[in-house]
C-alpha cells in the first residue's frame, strides 16, 4: 500500500488533537508557515491539508485572522 500523502498526515494529525480535547473549539491552529516547518512541507501541502479540514467541517477560516477549531 502506497504511503498517504504528507497533506492527509497532517489532516491526519490535526484531527487527532482536536478528538482529543488538545485543540478546542474556538482554538487558532499554528499559521502556515509554523505547520510547514513542524512537517516539513511546502505551503501548497498545508493549505491543501486544511481545505480538506474545513471540508470535514473541522476548522474555519476568518479571512486576515487565521483558521481556527469549528464548534461542534
Amino acid at each position: 500500500m502506497p504511503a498517504k500523502p504528507k497533506w492527509a498526515q497532517i489532516v491526519d494529525s490535526i484531527r487527532a488533537q482536536i478528538e482529543s480535547g488538545e485543540l478546542a473549539p474556538g482554538d487558532k491552529l499554528p499559521s502556515t508557515s509554523q505547520l510547514c516547518a513542524q512537517h516539513g512541507v511546502s505551503a501548497i501541502v498545508v493549505r491543501q491539508a486544511i481545505n480538506a479540514l474545513k471540508i470535514e467541517g473541522l476548522v474555519e477560516g476568518v479571512g486576515g485572522v487565521g483558521v481556527f477549531v469549528a464548534e461542534r
